[in-house]
């Protein structure tokens, strides 16, 4: 194989191997290397297990612990002694000895042959009874090697917008380059070799995997024509050598529906990835480019953006097509601002169709441009040698045979992709007699496996990881390994365990964990252990165990985000998904509403569309259009189909036609939908039925969580038939409490007539406070809740908003107004009068809450009131300000409105008041730099007392210092009286749907129709009625001017630079590096007639470039007639020729400064 060798600064891993003597050549013979075996061999062993476990203890000793190579050596297959590597990550002192049992590995395909075996013993009961034999004790180790695992999901805490800035900011300034990808509408598929598994996203052993091996296993036919079967074989052993898995969308349409039924089924690489011994190694784009080309896999379309205006243009760009973008336009609009566009060998359009889901964005080493031009160079796109070769049946073909039977329709999959890829099947039917794969023991075989010692480093490192998963909706599926049931004993048992996120706030909370305990390994999509359990001889215990306390990890962890890229942690793994309307109308609104539209009727679904279409905060224009469109399919269907439920795997069948058929109505229609028409029917051969068990996911119903459900337009009214929520994103002591207190007592309560009612978080256990919430929405429906607890993170304001949806209520945040600074939305006055009336409270109820309570503890361990006799309260409001750190005020009022679309402030401090004292602002700075101090050098809360006698000292000063300058504190806040009248105010506001949300940095996506500066109103109006310059120099301009009345009909000015509609979204998209920027307009002359006016404009220069608009006459539109459209002010110079409109110049023009936007 060709060496290759990395140039310096690339951060990456390459796949191609050097040059090793060692390596055995990969050109051999699928029968050279896996002798055969009967199905008696299988059964003997089996069935012998269930024998010796009843018997004496077996003769088998420990398996010896290759470390470097980690794991059990007693079932070593002939290609794993052909393959070894050598040790990249761990040593040991020294080695240990083997017994093998049965020597030779299993060839299962005589497995499958075993089905009219008629011995009524079950090979299986052997292995159960062997677990459960099988104790935990001290003489008990465990082995776990990842053996399957796609990219970890990262949930950026920021808003798309914040994120979208700090991407652009990071590559302006050098430091990186964005990534953007195609997401391909299928489903996960993993592959690590023919022993090392298919995988899916949350499963093994099932349709899935087999459509995704047959899928794949056609790959190499199609590409490699005679040759196929050798470099199936090739491919398994590398992959079995280097121990690396990879990683596919599998789009099909034997699945399923999503967004449009696949003219074809096939597969395109996102990941490669080394697993080793330890933590998964992630192949950088142009490696993985380079890894496909090599084995001739499909690849997909990247594009790169390593400068300023590429990276803003990019964004730009999908702002304008969102709404309407098919895979034709995107791409086309991307390869023409792209700083490097490489198609993938699967072209979108010819394989799927125009409906594109959307563009995954992510940031990437600065270096990746010069890697990917050294690749593209490297490694020409391969040629294909099976066009004239005949690849039997087709998937659609087998399927269609065998879809009344499921496991038939598995045996016709690995049947039809033949033994030199899929040699055996053990992963789908295990042993046929036993069934094997129908029991899951993974609580039994986790329990044994946290309860043994671990035998290497990556063992250490997942344990850790399950210790903490298993607080979370994780679950852990164990079963039987059959690949290694010749090592299977008594004291040696091997198990697959597949590790399953059930919900994504199990994500949220392990990425928490992340942040406070370096080290910990992240949490995968796509989740699987190779596990061994195994006992050591008692002769032999010390020994090992010494052996076992030798291990040191080399080279330390070098996969660690915080060096990636030579970028902080949240900044490495920035990326964010974007998605087309398009696909969204398919999937969310007709897919997704389905249930909806038949068990509740339409006017159901049309709550339920609307709150989706506020979530995406889609243009006003489109949402009429919407409305429309789905109105007439939610009537069309009722119709149909009255209270029967359609089945939402195969929803196209319905669907299709009705957009089909409404795209013919009109243009403006077809620009809605897309693309219709072309139905690729499914009944015939859809793999899956409904009513079966979805262990994917892949078909239930996506979700937006950016806000709170039901969702209500602005100065709509929360109805009476829903709930109201109010909470509290604040500090102790900001008066929740009391201004609760206060509106329980108000006569009438919000003025609608609903109950009034409130929930004291301080006697409920933090955990449990928003489930005891949600029972009481349940308990008492059509109410308003009060919810007086603090609320000061996003994990507590996501659980807010699954209460919305589930109750059907709406929440509205209250908040303490305050100037806040640069990274805390709480200025240190307001946190001096938070920590006053803390100190001030007499017999305060015991704070039962956990964030808290781990507060307290730091200190001397003591939990109780938040009040003056607490020896802590400083520590513990210094606590909740820093959960509200790196927020400015913008950004943290912009966010709540956002989610919530409304925000309630409560009045606290004066207007006019006197500066902060010095001694008051000393003593906070001092608590905050001691803070930081302390949790700098613990990560977390719970420490050994490190710092507990500056804290008392603090303490101390902090109540001299408040309490000494109490009068200070008092006079500055705003009358209780007149805070609690503000806010019921504005909640009544709410309620009657009076009230206004107030304006955030927070734009309209999918809006951008063209680029314009624009210009101060005022300053125009100021040039017309300049006598010197205009009205001096014709008779008939005061007159048309007092005509005109313009200081009434004027309200906004621009030049148009680019519209969407005549120069394409690439030229609007082409001022992205200038938006917001301030730019310099020339007026040159007035053009008028007697149905426009229109003055002429010359964009000037910013930083060093001039900004030339793609319109022929630039102009400013400052009146048309009645009944005028705007755009026939672009005839005005015609006309002038003709005699029909005068021009007056303006000598020397008149330069008025305006600012480049998108509109």
């Amino acid at each position: 194989m060709k060496s290759h060798q990395r140039r310096e600064g690339s951060k990456g891993h390459w796949w191609l191997e050097m040059p090793n003597s060692n390596r055995p050549s990969t050109s051999y013979s699928v029968s050279d290397r896996i002798p055969s075996a009967t199905s008696e061999n299988i059964t003997n062993r089996l069935t012998s297990l269930c024998v010796a476990e009843k018997g004496e203890q077996s003769d088998v000793s420990e398996p010896s612990i290759q470390f470097g190579n980690i794991g059990p050596k007693s079932h070593v297959s002939l290609h794993e002694e052909k393959c070894k590597l050598n040790p990249k990550a761990y040593e040991t002192v020294s080695g240990a000895t083997t017994t093998e049992v049965n020597k030779g590995p299993v060839d299962s395909t005589s497995v499958l042959a075993d089905e009219t075996r008629t011995s009524t013993e079950k090979p299986d009961t052997g292995l159960s009874s062997l677990l459960d034999n099988f104790t935990a004790d001290d003489s008990t180790y465990s082995v776990a090697k990842i053996r399957a695992a796609f990219y970890p999901k990262f949930e950026n805490e920021n808003s798309d917008q914040e994120i979208r800035t700090r991407m652009i900011k990071i590559v302006s300034k050098g430091l990186a380059t964005l990534e953007v990808s195609l997401k391909h509408s299928g489903s996960l598929f993993m592959y690590a070799g023919h022993e090392g598994g298919a995988y899916s996203k949350n499963s093994y052993g099932n349709i899935y995997t087999a459509v995704g091996v047959f899928v794949l296993g056609h790959v190499f036919c199609e590409a490699w024509g005679s040759q196929a079967n050798m470099k199936q074989a090739e491919f398994n052993e590398f992959l079995e050598c280097n121990r690396m898995c990879i990683s596919m969308e599998l789009v099909t349409a034997v699945l399923g529906d999503h967004g449009q039924r696949p003219r074809e089924d096939y597969v395109v690489v996102t990941a490669v990835t080394e697993l080793g011994s330890g933590r998964p190694k992630f192949y950088e784009t142009p490696d993985i480019i380079a890894f496909c080309r090599k084995w001739r896999l499909p690849t997909n379309h990247i594009w790169l953006f390593s400068t300023r205006r590429s990276v803003t243009s990019f964004f730009a760009a999908y702002d304008a097509l969102c709404e309407e973008g098919t895979a034709t336009p995107v791409c086309k609009t991307l390869d023409d601002i792209a700083d490097i566009s490489v198609p993938g060998s699967k072209n979108h359009v010819k394989v799927q169709g125009e409906i594109l889901e959307g563009l995954v964005a992510r940031i990437v080493s600065h270096e990746s441009s010069k890697h990917m031009e050294h690749v593209l160079r490297d490694y020409p796109p391969p040629s294909s040698n099976g066009g004239d070769q005949h690849l039997g049946s087709s998937l659609r073909e087998i399927c269609a045979a065998n879809r009344n039977d499921e496991r038939q329709l598995i045996k016709a999959l690995i049947d039809g992709v033949g033994p030199s890829f899929c040699p055996n099947s053990l992963d789908w039917f295990g042993h046929e007699a036993s069934h094997s794969h129908s029991r899951n023991v993974g609580e039994s075989v986790l329990d044994k496996f946290l309860s043994s010692r671990h035998a290497d480093f990556s063992t250490e490192k997942l344990k850790e990881m399950f210790v903490i998963m298993k607080e979370s909706a994780v679950d852990f599926k164990c079963y039987h390994n059959f690949h290694k049931v010749n090592s299977v004993s008594s004291n040696n048992l091997h198990f697959k365990m597949v590790i399953h996120v059930r919900r994504d706030s199990a994500f949220r909370f392990y990425q928490e964990k992340m942040r406070c305990e370096t080290g910990l390994w992240p949490l995968y999509r796509g989740f699987f252990v190779d596990l061994n359990l195994f006992k050591v001889d008692k002769e032999r215990l010390a020994e090992f165990s010494k052996e076992n306390n030798a291990v040191v990890e080399i080279g330390g962890d070098t996969n660690g985000a915080s060096t990636k890229y030579g970028l902080a942690d949240e900044d490495a793994c920035l990326m964010i998904k974007l998605k087309f309307l398009t696909y969204k109308i398919r999937t969310f609104l007709l897919r997704n509403g389905l249930s909806t539209l038949l068990q509740k009727g339409p006017a159901a679904y049309k709550d339920y569309y609307l709150s989706q279409m506020k979530i995406w905060n889609i243009s006003h224009e489109k949402e009429e259009e919407l409305r429309k469109m789905l109105d007439k399919w939610a009537e069309s269907m009722h119709v149909k189909f009255g209270d029967r439920q359609l089945p939402s795997s195969t929803y196209l069948s319905e669907a299709e036609p009705f957009l089909e058929q409404y795209a013919k109505d009109n243009p403006l229609n077809q620009a809605l939908i897309g693309s219709a028409g072309s139905l690729v029917r499914t009944e015939d051969f859809l793999a899956t039925v409904e009513g079966s068990e979805d262990v994917e996911g892949d078909l239930e119903p996506e979700r937006e969580t950016t806000s709170s459900s039901p969702a209500h337009p602005d100065n709509e009214a929360v109805g009476k038939d829903e709930s109201l929520i109010v909470f509290f994103p604040g500090v102790p002591g900001c008066a929740k409490s009391a201004l609760c207190e206060e509106i329980l007592s108000t006569p009438g309560g919000l003025g609608d007539d609903r109950p009034v009612c409130s929930l004291m978080g301080d006697r409920i256990k933090g955990s449990r406070y928003w489930v005891k919430a949600s029972e009481e929405l349940w308990k008492r429906p059509c109410s308003v809740l009060l919810a007086d607890k603090n609320a000061p993170t996003e994990e507590v304001w996501r659980q807010i908003e699954d209460m919305c949806r589930s109750t059907k209520a709406s929440a509205v945040p209250v908040i303490p107004d305050s100037e806040g600074t640069e990274s805390n939305p709480f200025s240190l006055e307001a946190l001096a009068v938070f920590m006053l009336r803390v100190l001030n409270r007499v017999n305060h109820p015991v704070m039962i809450n956990l964030a808290t309570s781990i507060a307290t503890n730091v200190v001397n361990g003591v939990a109780g009131k938040l009040d003056k006799s607490s020896p802590n309260a400083g520590y513990v409001l210094l606590k909740f300000y820093h959960l509200y750190d790196g927020k400015s005020r913008q950004e943290f009022e912009s966010k709540l409105i956002e989610r919530f679309g409304s925000l309630v402030k409560m009045p606290l401090l004066e207007p006019e008041r006197s500066s902060i004292p010095e001694s008051v602002r000393s003593i906070l700075e001092e608590g905050i730099s001691l803070y930081k101090l302390h949790t700098n050098r613990h990560e977390r809360l719970v420490s050994k007392r490190k710092y507990a006698n500056e804290w008392v000292k603090w303490e101390k000063q902090l109540q001299e210092t408040l309490l000494g300058n109490a009068v200070y504190l008092n006079s500055i806040q705003v009358p209780f009286e007149f805070a609690v009248a503000k806010v019921l105010e504005q909640l009544k506001a709410i309620a009657k749907g009076q009230y206004a949300a107030p304006s955030t940095e927070k734009r309209r996506f999918g809006t951008i129709v063209f680029a314009a500066v624009s210009l101060p109103v005022s300053g125009i109006l100021d040039l017309l009625e300049n006598q010197q310059l205009i009205i001096g120099k014709d008779p008939k301009i005061e007159e048309l001017l007092e005509n005109m009345n313009l200081k009434s009909s004027l309200t906004k000015a621009h030049v148009t630079l680019a519209h969407k509609r005549s120069h394409g979204v690439t030229a609007v998209a082409s001022y992205g590096p200038y938006l917001n920027q301030n730019v310099p307009v020339d007026i040159t002359a007035l053009f008028f007639s007697d149905q426009s006016a229109a003055l002429e404009a010359e964009p000037g220069i910013v930083d060093g470039e001039k900004i030339s608009s793609k319109n022929e006459w630039p102009h400013v539109t400052v009146w048309t007639a009645e009944g005028v459209a705007g755009k026939k002010a672009n005839l005005l110079p015609h006309l002038f020729k003709q005699g029909k409109a005068t021009r007056i110049d303006i000598k020397p023009p008149i330069r008025i400064t305006g600012t480049l936007e998108f509109f």
